[in-house]
């Protein structure tokens, strides 16, 4: 009511508030309670000035190049013998925190130093690394002060990764973040590695990037018409091998190789022989719905040649406009045009593009040298290669000669993926029987396949010709 008098009740309650209040802050101010180091005044003494009043400069970094990052970091701040790396405690309000924050808060107590928290990443198909994910780098870099603050990006909290850096002299910082670029490159993971953009959960993934073990895959294992393997591998591998001449008499080295011809007779077999071959060499996958990626491909190419974009069934992106739907290009061929325009002449990078359905292509990717040097069809194989095949499917069997000649002659028109398919089939009837394979299992696999209830197998072997006739619709188109 107005004008009434206080209740006695109501100060008491107040003074009961405050008395609990102060004793709380009393409590959690003790030694014993706070862990860690305030750490403002660590920033201070180690700049040497009021560090919440100088400006913070931001380097964003790209996920794929966070372990590149780490390791030149942790490189630079090696040469300083007084070097610190701190946590900064105050859970998962830190992540919402910029630097500038932590500072800001750090004056009332509530983020201060603790546990540097590790992110476990992918370095190689067989290594990884624990980076750091959340901590505070204290060091010298050429005689200047600084404070690094290292952070990770996280979805989960919106936020990028990124170097946040603190020092007196702002041309200092730019100089340490220039050197650490070039540290960065000169030690990539990337380097000599084999990787696509599957981001395969159960693989060594390093955001959205998986590290593949090189292929073993020597040229005795390719079966191809005579001269056409020497060929291809020259324009891949060999012309690497004199990039030095080729660079001193003004000639391009980068350069596109096409291989074409039916699904199954050896274009992806080829191409992981070629990878096998170029040991020093950065490689980068594309294939199916990583073609999106095409762009980031060749940008990886390009930092560290020398190396090559392999690109499967590039008909998938590469249509020519007039077999388009709409009568339109893929926006993705104009990526990858641009892509491959966009190398310099001198790089040494090879675009390898894979397709079944070369007459489909689009004709701009020829009308420039770099984009498509080389086109080798990869066809059918004759029957002395059927032979070869079935003979280099089956070489731990003991089937005689004659038996994979009858078995050449009797499969014309198929595919090396027909031959590998025979001899496995040959296997599984003498492994249901509890023996070793005989010539008899090879002669009655090739009669399953070549049998009019099998017209489908063998098309989706790659098998041309009739037999894909009068198969539904749904299968041939």
């Amino acid at each position: 009511m107005d004008g009434a008098s206080p209740d006695p009740g109501d100060d008491e309650l107040r003074a009961a508030l405050t008395r609990l209040v102060r004793q709380l802050v009393q409590e959690d101010s003790t030694p014993d309670r706070r862990r860690g180091e305030d750490l403002l005044p660590i920033l201070d003494a180690h700049l040497g000035v009021a560090a919440d009043e100088l400006p913070v400069l931001v380097e964003q970094i790209m996920m794929h190049r966070w372990a590149d990052t780490d390791i030149a970091l942790a490189e630079l701040v090696a040469r300083d013998p007084d070097a610190r790396l701190l946590g900064v405690g105050g859970g998962d309000q830190r992540h919402h925190s910029s630097l500038s924050d932590l500072m800001s808060n750090a004056a009332w107590g509530r983020f201060r130093s603790g546990q540097v928290d590790r992110l476990n990443v992918a370095t190689g198909p067989d290594t990884e690394r624990a980076t750091v994910g959340f901590g505070l780098h204290l060091f010298r870099h050429a005689g200047a002060p600084m404070a690094v603050l290292q952070r990770v990006g996280s979805p989960e909290y919106g936020s990028q990764a990124r170097l946040e850096v603190l020092a007196v002299d702002p041309d200092a910082a730019a100089a340490m973040l220039a050197g650490l670029r070039d540290e960065a490159m000169r030690r990539s993971v990337l380097w000599r590695q084999v990787i696509s953009f599957s981001g395969n959960p159960y693989g060594r993934s390093m955001a959205g990037l998986t590290f593949h073990r090189r292929p073993e895959l020597p040229a005795s294992h390719v079966v191809l018409p005579e001269g056409t393997l020497d060929q291809v591998r020259a324009h891949v591998v060999g012309l690497g091998q004199h990039r030095d001449r080729l660079r001193e008499q003004g000639q391009h080295l980068k350069r596109g190789v096409l291989l074409y011809g039916p699904p199954g007779t050896g274009k992806t077999h080829t191409v992981r022989h070629l990878v096998s071959a170029a040991l020093d060499t950065t490689v980068v996958l594309i294939s199916g719905t990583e073609m999106a990626h095409v762009g980031a491909a060749a940008q990886i190419a390009r930092a560290h040649q020398p190396a090559i974009v392999v690109i499967e069934d590039c008909d998938l992106i590469a249509e020519d406009r007039d077999h388009h739907f709409g009568g339109g290009a893929s926006p993705l061929l104009f990526t990858l045009l641009d892509a491959m325009d966009g190398l310099d002449e001198d790089a040494d990078v090879v675009f390898l593009l894979t397709t079944n359905r070369a007459e489909a292509l689009e004709k701009a990717l020829a009308q420039r040298p770099g984009r498509v040097d080389l086109a080798v069809e990869i066809p059918l194989p004759g029957e002395a290669d059927r032979g070869a095949l079935i003979s280099l499917y089956a070489a731990n069997l003991r089937f005689s000669a004659a038996a994979v000649s009858r078995a050449a002659r009797e499969s014309a028109g198929t595919t090396a993926s027909y031959a590998k398919e025979l001899v496995r089939r040959a296997v599984l009837v003498a492994a249901m029987d509890g023996r070793e394979p005989r010539d008899d299992d090879l002669r009655a696999a090739n009669e399953e396949l070549q049998s009019d209830t099998a017209r489908l197998t063998r098309a989706l072997l790659g098998a041309p010709g009739d037999t894909t006739q009068n198969l539904p619709p749904s299968t041939t188109s």
